[in-house]
């Protein structure tokens, strides 16, 4: 995707954003990259600073590209771990919206062969299913065990070694990742 593509994106997201706190009609925006979704998924997630501020995505996006960031960028919102301070249009002002469109993930017999940084993981067993985007582990400094672990625990809510076990699934991914950081800074 080249910089204006990602640009508009960039816009489409906020524009929603902004159209949603401040109680108005959403910004039209023309089709660009076709009805059926060629990508595996999207999350949008906002930041202040370091600190998170809403992550929400899809792993079965069913519209455009478009339409998906649209949708996410109603939900990043409504982010349950924030929901006793939730965003105001105020501060929507100074945080940086980061959008990760995402390759179909592709199951894995070997998780150790995760690159961080490179490959997001999805966790999958009895039911349950978590997972995190190749930046995590960059930014907290995991090892790719680490990275493992805590997608059981924190995300898939099973025990930190359920990777490892008979009948889980684990799929990897890739993320195009781009945010409107520069424009904040």
């Amino acid at each position: 995707m080249n910089s204006k593509d990602q640009q508009a994106l960039l816009e489409l997201a906020r524009g929603t954003m902004i159209s949603v706190l401040g109680d108005r009609p959403p910004p039209a925006y023309p089709v660009r990259f076709g009805k059926v979704p060629p990508y595996g998924g999207l999350f949008v997630s906002l930041h202040a600073g370091r600190a998170l501020r809403g992550c929400i995505g899809t792993f079965s996006p069913r519209e455009s590209l478009e339409e998906t960031v649209r949708a996410m960028s109603v939900s990043v919102l409504n982010d349950p771990r924030f929901v006793s301070k939730p965003v105001t249009l105020e501060e929507l002002t100074s945080l940086e919206i980061e959008i990760s469109v995402l390759s179909i993930p592709v199951p894995t017999d070997d998780p150790m062969s995760l690159e961080t940084g490179r490959h997001g993981v999805i966790v999958e067993k009895d039911g349950k299913s978590g997972c995190f985007l190749p930046q995590v582990a960059v930014q907290l400094g995991w090892s790719v065990e680490r990275l493992l672990e805590e997608c059981c625990v924190q995300k898939a809510h099973l025990p930190s070694g359920a990777w490892r076990e008979p009948g889980t699934r684990v799929l990897l991914f890739t993320a195009e990742s781009f945010s409107d950081s520069t424009e904040k800074s």
